[in-house]
């Protein structure tokens, strides 16, 4: 007994030792292959996906981010001071030029303009008795009935009541210009805001807030800022004519008006190292509001004839950006290339590539140069998801086991998942994959 089991124990780890590293020996040629094994040289070829470098004209933009702003903005404030008795607005209406908005109280001041012309009656009375006072004393005067004295002193106080009745006339116009006053119009087209006041107060000139606030939002403006290095570019495309602009939605994807470039500022910011500019926009739909913030592109030149591949294409090492060419014999080549720009979705070769040729789009942490490929078929997209009131109940379904111990009976069927809301525009929201 104690010699089997001294030797024992050494034996049975012998036998694990030798288990366990018999695959390392048949895996690195030192034991038989098997049937059907290919050695490590003989690997398939990558799969990969490609695409043909193409010719287009490519727009270049210059984005930038800025403040949406009226383009006129006015604070309606009484010019004369009195009881508001009338508004003639809603919040938020669209007015004209000279649409009457609210009426003061012209009582005071149509009595002042009464008061004014019975005045200017007055004096224009006492004005024609002088002048007739005037002809009879000169008359008088050329047979020295009366002295020269007294035909001069009538002159005089003819031409002072024609100055007092020129002052009436002045205060008559005054008179008129501040009734006119009480009635309150639009002086410009636009829309207005939140009334500040209602019927019944007392208003004054030097009220600060007004009555209301009428800014024209269409046509609107939008102030945006651009780096200085930028600014020889919008130089010559202002020299060039009209620069198009171009209002975007909030993720910077979808054109949502079009404009022009209105005014460049003629100094440049020090502090930010940045320069304004002014675009306009129709805004017939009101897609920008005053003081929102505004996604803005500057078309400042297009590419003619440009060579464009996918930007996912484009690799870069450390002797600079490359691309995988495609060959005849199915293998890729690098090729040094030169990117004169490019966004997210394609990048504008300068030099390295030809129209016409194609180069690998994915697989390229298994590529190299001479790698054998194989161009494999872009997937099929999806078909769309139903969205019907039975489409998950439908997946359920189709994704549960046909048949075996595995399938649910009927009665066990999850219930159907209820439809989902429809969005605000009235189509259906897509529903996601089955859980």
């Amino acid at each position: 007994m104690k010699w089997s089991s001294r030797f024992t124990i050494p034996l049975i780890t012998l036998v694990i030792v030798v288990g366990l590293l018999s695959p390392l020996f048949i895996d690195f040629g030192f034991g038989p292959v098997k049937q059907g094994r290919r050695p490590r040289e003989a690997a398939d070829p990558v799969s990969i996906l490609v695409a043909r470098a193409q010719t287009a004209d490519v727009p270049v933009y210059i984005d930038g981010v800025g403040t949406a702003r009226p383009a006129a903005s006015v604070i309606v404030r009484p010019q004369v001071d009195g009881q508001l008795q009338r508004v003639l607005f809603r919040d938020g209406q669209e007015v004209k030029k000279g649409d009457v908005l609210a009426q003061i109280d012209p009582s005071i001041y149509q009595a002042q303009l009464d008061q004014a012309l019975a005045k200017k009656a007055q004096n224009e009375a006492l004005l024609d008795n002088a002048r007739r006072d005037l002809e009879r004393y000169t008359r008088l005067a050329e047979t020295n009935s009366v002295t020269k004295q007294q035909a001069d002193t009538q002159r005089a106080t003819v031409a002072q009541l024609e100055a007092q009745v020129k002052a009436d006339q002045a205060a008559i116009d005054n008179a008129r210009t501040m009734l006119a006053y009480t009635t309150i119009t639009a002086p410009i087209d636009g829309r207005t805001g939140i009334r500040v006041i209602d019927e019944g107060n007392l208003v004054k000139q030097a009220d600060a807030n007004g009555l209301v606030t009428i800014s024209q939002v269409s046509p609107i403006a939008v102030i945006f800022s651009v780096p200085q290095q930028q600014l020889p570019r919008v130089n010559k495309a202002w020299a060039a004519g009209l620069v198009p602009v171009d209002a975007m939605d909030s993720e910077g994807r979808t054109v949502i008006d079009r404009g022009r470039l209105d005014v460049i500022d003629n100094t440049i910011d020090a502090t930010t190292g940045t320069v304004r500019l002014k675009a306009e926009f129709p805004n017939k739909d009101l897609t920008l509001w005053p003081g929102a913030f505004a996604n803005v592109r500057l078309l400042v030149e297009t590419l003619r004839k440009a060579i464009v591949i996918p930007t996912s294409a484009v690799q870069r090492g450390p002797r600079g950006t490359f691309v995988y060419v495609v060959n005849a014999d199915n293998t890729v080549s690098v090729r040094p290339v030169t990117v004169t720009m490019q966004d997210d979705t394609q990048a504008v070769i300068a030099s390295g590539l030809e129209p016409g040729e194609q180069v690998a789009s994915s697989g390229y942490a298994k590529l190299a140069d001479g790698t054998q490929i194989k161009i494999a078929e872009p997937a099929p997209l999806p078909e769309p998801a139903m969205t019907g009131p039975g489409s998950r109940r439908q997946q359920r379904q189709n994704n549960a086991p046909r048949g075996g111990a595995g399938a649910a009976p009927p009665s066990a069927a999850p219930p159907a998942a209820a439809a989902p809301p429809a969005n605000p525009q009235g189509g259906a929201t897509p529903s996601g994959p089955a859980r």
